[in-house]
């Protein structure tokens, strides 16, 4: 269904376009100047705010508040809205009628997808999240990006696009040699089993991080290891059956340790998302040769550059994008030019999103310029670098363990569900061992992500448990409870033998006389359009702001507004307030945040 705020920009653009006279020419004024509506910032000044006259005035060389005039005049919007009001220079105030406002709330009860507008131009869209490191643990630094870009494609899918998750891994390179060696080393020390076979079947890389740690030890340790690891790179890239085998089972056992996380944090990624560095290995030198055809890549010092205009060190030279070094080996960037040329050509990508912290932002603005210059992109193609902030500690630094060392992400977790059982403990110690468990589990996994979320993904901020499990303010158990009450009140009604189903399904009329009503079903007819902004610009604070707001506002109905104790079509107009506000929290939450709510807390 169309949203409240398209129906309105729609109709102020029919009157600008009636007033300015061009109405029947092919490029319309609202094409440069739109009507620009927008949900008021201020309640007292009305529901939305029409803050596109100004532009439109300059273009007509027109007097800003006589167009707002003019504009109100021609409006056809008393279906919709009280009688307009002008404010200031040439801002147009609008007030929702109730009963505008109640037809599109039953629409919306009506619809299984709340309202929210599909797009009517779907892409297919590529987002690039998560890329854990191969025989390593994941760790803090991997959480912003995995679900970040997890959110990001539940947003896109929930729109009606076709959304292809890839989790880019560095599962090719020379840091294989060392691992590879120093398993083999590990195996040969083995002198009980003589079968291959048997060998690498039973060494389980139950401990990734450890094992990569003593890999690195031995290496520094050992200069005869140094010679042995790079002749395993050439054994692996060469194609040696036990280099692969063993190499397969380091990769395997990383994947699974990741896997374990991502079905942890609910996040949607699987084994068919992994598209790692090995899979672009046979298609590297493809992409070297083809800049060099089209005159784009140079050698420069030994090694292949290309110089994409605008991009200087700090000397004022021009920066090279290199892409093979001069022992012929390909690098980083080479693989990522091979990834995109993928995605475009064989995926059919007309969106690439790629989400990773902001150190990396020059090398993305050369990638993307690179990749426009050799012709793989036109302007019809959109590419984004999605880049966040970090995550720090209370004294202000980079997140670490007391030691100093790197905060693993299963010990996060861990810490999470235990803090938050204490909660859970102390609020509700009669729930049943196992219940308390499970809520205990789903309040810390979703207060560690919506403390994530409800900040501004380009900021740092200060990560505190204290605060993410705070059941007050913006946070994931404020969230929760909020659903979980609104579920407690239907419960109750069952209690007092109130059939709340057959009640709303003979609901003739809604009736939203009260001012909380009214405010609570503005809130909730903006749902969709809140969505739509959080996932233009790949923000999911847009969407937990919007949820938290719609909480609130489903506080000061609850707290002015009796539900069960009131009667006929009030109650029954309450209950479908209550239903439709449960389904919206549960959908933000679940569906888009990937945080589950609980029915009682």
């Amino acid at each position: 269904m169309k949203s409240v705020l398209d129906i309105l920009e729609q109709r102020i653009s029919e009157a600008l376009r009636k007033i300015s006279g061009i109405a029947n020419r092919s490029t319309s004024l609202t094409a440069s100047c739109p009507a620009i509506v927008r949900p008021a910032a201020d309640a007292r000044f009305g529901d939305y705010q029409v803050n596109g006259i100004m532009s439109a005035a300059k273009q007509l060389k027109m007097n800003p508040r006589q167009l707002a005039e003019k504009v109100v005049a021609e409006l056809n919007i008393s279906d919709i809205c009280q009688t307009p009001e002008i404010a200031g220079p040439g801002f147009i105030n609008l007030r929702l009628k109730p009963e505008f406002l109640a037809n599109v709330l039953r629409e919306i009860y009506e619809d299984k997808n709340l309202g929210i507008e599909k797009t009517a131009h779907p892409q297919t869209v590529v987002v690039d999240y998560s890329g854990p490191n191969i025989a390593k643990e994941m760790h803090v630094g991997h959480l912003r990006s995995t679900i970040i870009g997890d959110c990001i494609s539940r947003m896109l899918e929930c729109l009606g696009h076709k959304v292809i998750r890839q989790n880019h891994i560095g599962d090719w390179g020379t840091q294989f040699g060392m691992l590879l060696a120093y398993m083999n080393h590990k195996i040969d020390s083995i002198s009980t089993y003589k079968n291959y076979a048997i060998v690498t079947s039973i060494f389980d890389l139950t401990d990734i991080e450890q094992f990569y740690k003593d890999a690195k030890k031995f290496f520094d340790e050992n200069p005869d290891f140094t010679d042995l690891s790079r002749e395993y790179v050439v054994k692996l890239q060469s194609g040696d059956v036990d280099s692969l085998r063993n190499w397969q089972t380091i990769r395997d056992s990383t994947l699974g340790h990741c896997q374990k996380l991502y079905d942890c944090l609910k996040v949607t990624l699987s084994e068919k998302d992994v598209r790692g560095e090995s899979f672009y290995k046979d298609m590297l030198a493809g992409v070297v040769a083809d800049l060099r055809k089209k005159n784009l890549a140079i050698e420069s010092e030994g090694a292949v550059c290309v110089f994409p205009e605008g991009f200087k060190g700090k000397d004022g030279e021009p920066l090279p994008f290199i892409i093979q070094k001069s022992d012929g080996a390909f690098l980083y960037a080479t693989t990522d030019l091979a990834a995109i040329r993928f995605r475009l050509k064989e995926l059919n990508a007309k969106r690439v999103i790629y989400v990773t912290d902001a150190r990396q932002i020059l090398h993305f603005k050369m990638l993307f310029a690179v990749v426009k210059m050799v012709g793989w992109a036109d302007e019809s193609i959109k590419l984004e670098h999605i880049t966040f902030g970090t995550m720090l500690g209370a004294d202000g630094r980079p997140f670490k363990t007391r030691t100093g060392g790197t905060v693993k992400l299963t010990e996060l977790l861990d810490e999470a569900v235990e803090r938050a059982r204490a909660v859970v403990d102390e609020k509700n110690p009669d729930l049943p061992e196992q219940q308390r468990q499970q809520i205990a589990r789903t309040v810390g996994i979703g207060a560690v992500k919506y403390a994530d979320y409800s900040n501004n993904r380009d900021s740092d901020y200060v990560f505190s448990f204290d605060k993410m499990l705070a059941m007050d303010g913006n946070t994931a158990p404020y969230m929760q409870y909020a659903y979980a009450r609104i579920r407690s009140i239907g419960r109750k009604a069952e209690q007092n033998g109130l059939d709340i189903q057959k009640e709303l399904t003979g609901i003739c009329e809604i009736s939203l006389s009260d001012p909380a009503e009214q405010a609570l079903a503005k809130q909730l007819v903006q749902y969709g359009q809140a969505i739509l902004n959080a996932a233009a610009d790949c923000r999911p604070n847009y969407l937990t702001g919007y949820l938290y707001e719609l909480s609130q506002a489903f506080s000061r109905f609850y707290n002015a507004c009796p539900v069960l104790q009131s009667e006929g079509q009030t109650r029954a107009t309450r209950l479908l307030l209550c239903d439709v506000t449960a389904r919206t929290i549960r959908h933000g939450m679940a569906e888009l945040l990937g945080i589950e709510v609980p029915e009682q807390m």
